[in-house]
């Protein structure tokens, strides 16, 4: 067995989308978890969380997010709605903020 190093920029770039990414659907499933017990004002901005990461999931879990997104609009009662594309530094603040409101 090797030892997997990310040492190129592309690379480092793969590595901290998957980071966000993995972070994200993450704390989207602990929120899943609580879907009966969410605020609305909770359950919209794992919604939204879930339409911003789009940009930065590949092929089925892409399209997952968009269903999610959809989900925890109508739980929160709220219009589907189209938010813009955050940054990966955006976005882990983003998902440190849900997931200490979770808590």
């Amino acid at each position: 067995m090797g030892v997997h190093r990310v040492t190129t920029k592309a690379a480092k770039a793969y590595a901290a989308r998957e980071r966000v990414l993995g972070a994200g659907i993450s704390v989207l499933g602990d929120a899943g978890e609580k879907a009966t017990t969410l605020d609305k004002k909770l359950a919209e901005e794992c919604g939204d969380l879930a339409a911003e990461l789009i940009p930065h999931a590949p092929g089925y879990a892409g399209k997952l997010m968009l269903v999610a997104a959809r989900l925890f609009w109508a739980l929160a009662g709220v219009e589907e709605k189209e938010t813009e594309v955050l940054s990966l530094e955006e976005l882990e603040e983003k998902i440190e903020s849900i997931k200490k409101a979770l808590e």
